[in-house]
């Protein structure tokens, strides 16, 4: 044995070292796998994580409404029943209001907050409460037993319970990380939306009568400048957003676009005369049908020469004839511009903080009925990042709107 160490023979078959025989009781080493590889059993594919992330991102919109619901119910419930007990019973007015009724889950509360007290879990002390550790169940339960303390400002104690039914089977499923359904997480935004509805949270969104507030814009909403909703094509957004509820009730339209389809389409004359009527000022313009530029849309798309410019005389027609009924035509102007047009957008009462615009850029082979949709809120942002955040998209258009209006040539 010399000093460099001990050398070995090289092993022959069925010798030790080669041997594929593993002897009883042994524990044979696991095959080398793959750099970034964590097992054959472990890995995740693709198909796998895409439901993973398809759970995460239905189970945080969860979150968030249910979040927002309860805490609006904990501060209503505060609010109506502190006052009550709190001057007979002090800090322990919760477990007071609980009653006989409530006295387990009141004393569990006050368990998890003595834990919660004494490992840190308090970070802030407006939390230090038994009330903080209620779930939605209990306060449910402090709401229902004192109803005759609520039904002052409430209508209906049916509507608050079948919103909180509806919302307990999601916040079973999300508190237990299990898979949550499109229908099921649907049927939970619109219970919350509802319950927030009913409680009176209220909206500093003026806006929120035609598109209403989204609570994932609401807490988000400051990320895509004043971007409220992106939707592959039209038929999309018709689906989600239809006509009605964009140009109904309305106080002024401002359109700008080729053919002004999803107006012209979509609302009907009759809508449309009585939306005038009620004091609604209306100003449409469209790509000039007789312009040069309308035939280089008609090569872009590939359609017959001479269609696109009888499809937009149409609808200009059909527009006059709306304005002829009026009492007041000046209220309804029509208009027609020349240059090449670069997008469709429909300005909802632009002119105040309750403003909505419909967005579509014309690409090059894509009809308008087919291309991306951005659906923008005006006035004042959701939320902002600071005092000097960003305008949004909203003016931008607005702007080229009356540039282009400034340019164009009146329809008599």
């Amino acid at each position: 044995m010399g000093s460099g160490g001990l050398e070995l023979p090289p092993g022959d078959e069925g010798h030790e070292g080669n041997s594929t025989d593993v002897p009883p009781g042994a524990v044979s080493l696991a095959r080398p796998m793959e750099m970034g590889s964590i097992g054959p059993e472990l890995d995740w594919g693709v198909d796998a994580w895409r439901e993973v992330r398809t759970r995460a991102q239905r189970a945080g919109r969860a979150y968030i409404w249910l979040n927002l619901v309860e805490q609006r119910l904990r501060a209503v419930v505060a609010a109506v029943l502190r006052p009550i007990y709190e001057p007979v019973h002090g800090d322990d007015w919760v477990v007071a209001a609980a009653g006989p009724a409530g006295q387990e889950w009141v004393q569990r509360a006050v368990a998890v907050r003595e834990v919660s007290r004494r490992k840190g879990y308090l970070l802030d002390p407006a939390d230090d409460n038994v009330l903080s550790f209620l779930t939605l169940p209990q306060l449910r339960e402090l709401m229902v037993q004192h109803w005759p303390c609520f039904e002052p400002y409430f209508d209906e104690r049916r509507d608050v319970e079948l919103a909180l039914d509806e919302l307990e089977v999601t916040r079973n499923v999300v508190s237990r990380n299990r898979a949550l359904s499109e229908a099921v997480l649907a049927q939970a935004e619109r219970a919350s939306a509802k319950l927030l509805e009913i409680l009176g949270s209220g909206s500093d969104v003026p806006s929120a009568r035609r598109l209403p507030v989204d609570a994932v814009e609401n807490l988000v909403g400051d990320r895509y400048a004043d971007v409220v909703g992106v939707h592959s094509d039209r038929v999309r957004l018709l689906r989600q957003f239809p006509a009605e509820d964009l140009f109904g009730g309305a106080r002024r339209v401002d359109a700008i676009g080729i053919g002004l389809n999803l107006l012209v389409q979509n609302f009907s004359g009759r809508r449309l005369v009585r939306l005038a009527e009620s004091g609604c000022r209306v100003r449409l313009l469209f790509l000039n049908p007789a312009s040069s530029a309308v035939k280089r849309r008609e090569r872009e798309l590939g359609i017959k020469r001479g269609e696109l410019s009888r499809a937009v005389e149409m609808n200009i027609l059909h527009m006059r004839r709306v304005r002829a009924r009026l009492r007041d035509p000046g209220a309804f102007e029509i208009q027609v511009f020349d240059e090449t047009p670069r997008f469709t957008a429909y300005l909802v009462d632009g002119d105040g903080s309750d403003g909505i615009a419909v967005v579509q850029s014309y690409l090059r082979r894509t009809r308008g009925l087919e291309a991306p949709v951005l659906v923008l809120r005006g006035g004042s942002r959701v939320l902002k990042a600071d005092d000097q955040g960003e305008e949004g998209l909203f003016p931008t258009y607005r702007e080229e709107f009356e540039l282009a209006w400034a340019d164009s040539r009146p329809v008599s």
